[in-house]
Formats: structure tokens, C-alpha cells, sequence
């Protein structure tokens, strides 16, 4: 466990100790629940920033990684989901400062990126608008769980290395928690992927709740 998970374990006791009971009881068949004992507090806020990976693009919204993650979550939790499909890692830092703001989140799911390397965007700026985004987080005393993204061969090896480079280097440099792949076990599947073969399909999206889920029990509880 890193020293920085370790700080905040100690600082949100009271939430990770309803979250361990919670966890444990959905390890095998995830379920809603609340804790009606008043001594363990209330249950995290949780910020997801992504791009149409995270909104559902072309799926109904509910059917998303998001809102299944929701659904396995503690009934007081909250989830605020503000992917905006196109988002890039520029608009992303922007508009960061008022969702904390305004949520004040416990955990933020930074899931952005992938539009910038579609657009061919230098991973230089990229990692720089992330680096914003995971700094702001950690001052609002928000943990950071880091989705990241591949983007297709075609783009050339040098920048496509450069490009998943900037997720590793990031998570080294902060300490957070880090997916290197979202789509881990989807994309290469093409029953898993949309006709466009950028966006998974509903099919899809438990799989991916399932990879953001395993980072996240790792994140929220000491070893």
C-alpha cells in the first residue's frame, strides 16, 4: 500500500470502515446496501471525469460502467458522473476547480485522455492538463484512481508509447492509483466493441466496471 493511500485510510476511518463491511458482503454478488450504525459515517463521494467512455455514448446511460458502478456502491454513496463524450484532458482542467467545488468528492475517477490521442494532441500537453487535474484532486483531499486509455496502432509505435507512457509516469510522480488499460479484455473483442471500434457496447460495460472495481477496492482498503 503507498504512503499516500495509507494517509488517507487513516483520515477517512470512519468511511472506509463502512466501505470495508460493504465490499466484503458484494466480493462474490454485488449488492446494494447502507449502514444504519451512525458511528461509521457516511459514504464516499465519488467525481468521475471521463469523455463518452464514461457517458455512455450510444448506450442507454444507465446501462454505462458508471451507473452499474453506482448500483454496487452503498445506497447513501454518490456517484457524479461528469464525462462529457469529446471531453479532452484540456477541458477536463478546466472545469475540475468547480466540480470539487461544488462536490467535494472523496475519490475522483480520472478517465480522459483518449480524445486528445485521436486528435493527435502532443502527449506533452496531455500529461500536463492530467498532472492539473491529479494535483487539484489531492489539494481538495480527494484520493485519485487514474483510467487509462490506449489508442489505435495506426497512430505509429512512437507516439502511441509516448502516448500510455504519460498514465505510468503520472501515477509514479503523484502516487495514485493506476488502470492502464479501461477497456482491458473489450477492445480487441469485437463483440464487445461498437461498429466504430472506439466505444464498447453495453455488453461491455460490466467488464469494465469490473476492472475499475478491482482498482478501486485496492485503493479504498489497507492490505
Amino acid at each position: 500500500m503507498k504512503h499516500g493511500i495509507l494517509v488517507a485510510w487513516r483520515k477517512h476511518y470512519c468511511i472506509l470502515t463502512l466501505w470495508l463491511g460493504v465490499l466484503i458482503a458484494t466480493a462474490a454478488s454485488p449488492v446494494n446496501a447502507a449502514s444504519d450504525d451512525p458511528d461509521t459515517g457516511s459514504a464516499p463521494t465519488l467525481l468521475v471525469m471521463g469523455d463518452s467512455l464514461s457517458a455512455a455514448y450510444n448506450i442507454e446511460r444507465e446501462a454505462g460502467w458508471v451507473a452499474l458502478l453506482e448500483a454496487r456502491l452503498p445506497d447513501d454513496a454518490t456517484v457524479v458522473n461528469a464525462s462529457i463524450s469529446g471531453e479532452t484532458t484540456s477541458g477536463g482542467a478546466q472545469r475540475i476547480d468547480d466540480l470539487l467545488r461544488q462536490h467535494a468528492p472523496d475519490i475522483v475517477l480520472l478517465e480522459l485522455g483518449g480524445n486528445d490521442g485521436l486528435r493527435g494532441l502532443p502527449p506533452q500537453q496531455m500529461q500536463r492538463n492530467l498532472a492539473s487535474m491529479i494535483e487539484a484532486s489531492q489539494a481538495a483531499d480527494a484520493e485519485v484512481l487514474l483510467l487509462g486509455i490506449d489508442i489505435p496502432p495506426n497512430y505509429g509505435e512512437a507516439y502511441r508509447e509516448a502516448f500510455t507512457n504519460v498514465y505510468h509516469a503520472l501515477a509514479d510522480k503523484y502516487d495514485v492509483a493506476l488502470v492502464p488499460f479501461l477497456l482491458e479484455g473489450v477492445a480487441t473483442e469485437d463483440d464487445l466493441m461498437q461498429d466504430d471500434g472506439i466505444h464498447p457496447t453495453a455488453e461491455a460495460q460490466p467488464i469494465i466496471l469490473d476492472t475499475v472495481w478491482e482498482a478501486l477496492y485496492d485503493t479504498l482498503l489497507p492490505n
